[in-house]
């Protein structure tokens, strides 16, 4: 959720990606090109761009003029960046960039649907009327009270999403529900106004829980992090920025298990039988946070939390995405 002119902990990131002369990058996530753009400036490399928004692609085709021919551009999902780098003859890979969630040109903009505070249709797909499928009015309007229900609790972590849901049952059993700012306002009436200046708005849990819903973006994630440790070559790079909890225990799950970081078992117990080798060393422990100038200069930052980490020589695992698993 970075601002288009503010990629949120780029120095960070690009400490971590260290790019160096001849490598090759994949920014998964291009949105406004901010990582992209810093890679390329900081070492004589080339960048592969993904992202599901054409106006994205759009975008990096007309900053990839100034690069010359260092600078791809791919349309796809980053759960695919593995296929779309092989594609572009750019595999193995030697840094992969990941900026998790919506983008601020997205956020910002009223007829994407993202957002309570500019007034729109109820879409909020990444990839607009390309990606296709479900639209957050599809299942505002659609969906039983039960998976309305356990979509806020488990993607929003809305605590009084029951309420909200029977206010939005009420509402919908009497005129269709498709423009932002109805459903905003139907949220408000149903669990009350923000009160302190400081607390989030009321219904921003239910936004990102539909947004997440919409995009299957955790799904995503979990298909984008295997990807990566198949896209990546013996010493690759792996930076990802979260901005919130569901997205960074992911991450960090993902990056503990191909570490073999788990707590160790207890000495009262027989050991565990030996797992697959670590892919991945972890560049520093735990999650890196922005600092106090940026949180400064851009507030949106507050959330973020980066964790990285290189790869090592061993084969990639042969996981199946949970979101997959449950699904089979």
């Amino acid at each position: 959720m970075s601002d288009p002119h503010l990629s949120v902990m780029l120095n960070e990131v690009l400490q971590a990606l260290a790019p160096q002369k001849g490598e090759r990058f994949v920014d998964g996530t291009f949105g406004a090109g901010g990582y992209a753009k810093a890679i390329l400036s900081a070492a004589d490399c080339q960048v592969l761009g993904i992202d599901r928004d054409p106006t994205a692609i759009a975008r990096g085709e007309e900053m990839a003029a100034g690069f010359g021919d260092r600078l791809t551009m791919a349309l796809g999902n980053f759960g695919d960046l593995d296929l779309l780098a092989e594609a572009a003859n750019f595999a193995p890979v030697d840094g992969i960039a990941l900026d998790l969630g919506v983008s601020s040109m997205q956020f910002d903009e009223g007829d994407r649907g993202f957002s309570f505070s500019h007034d729109g249709p109820l879409d909020m797909r990444m990839g607009g009327e390309v990606q296709g499928g479900l639209t957050a009015a599809d299942i505002i309007n659609n969906y039983e009270v039960s998976d309305l229900v356990r979509i806020l609790k488990k993607y929003g972590e809305e605590k009084r999403a029951r309420s909200v849901v029977r206010a939005i049952d009420a509402a919908r059993k009497i005129a269709p529900i498709t423009r932002t700012k109805q459903l905003a306002d139907i949220i408000v009436q149903a669990i009350g106004s923000r009160g302190k200046p400081d607390r989030i708005h009321p219904a921003t849990r239910t936004f990102q829980a539909l947004r997440i819903a919409v995009n299957d973006e955790l799904g995503e994630l979990e298909r984008g992090l295997l990807a990566a440790e198949r896209a990546l070559g013996a010493n690759g790079r792996l930076a990802v920025v979260s901005f919130h909890s569901l997205e960074d225990r992911i991450v960090k799950q993902f990056l503990i298990d191909r570490s073999g970081a788990r707590p160790h078992a207890s000495r009262h117990l027989p050991d565990l039988p030996a797992g697959p080798a670590p892919t991945f060393e972890l560049l520093f422990k735990g999650a890196d946070t922005p600092t106090e100038d940026e949180l400064a200069q851009n507030p949106r930052s507050r959330s973020a939390r980066l964790r990285a980490a290189r790869r090592t020589e061993a084969p990639a695992w042969t996981d199946v995405p949970n979101a997959e698993r449950d699904r089979a």
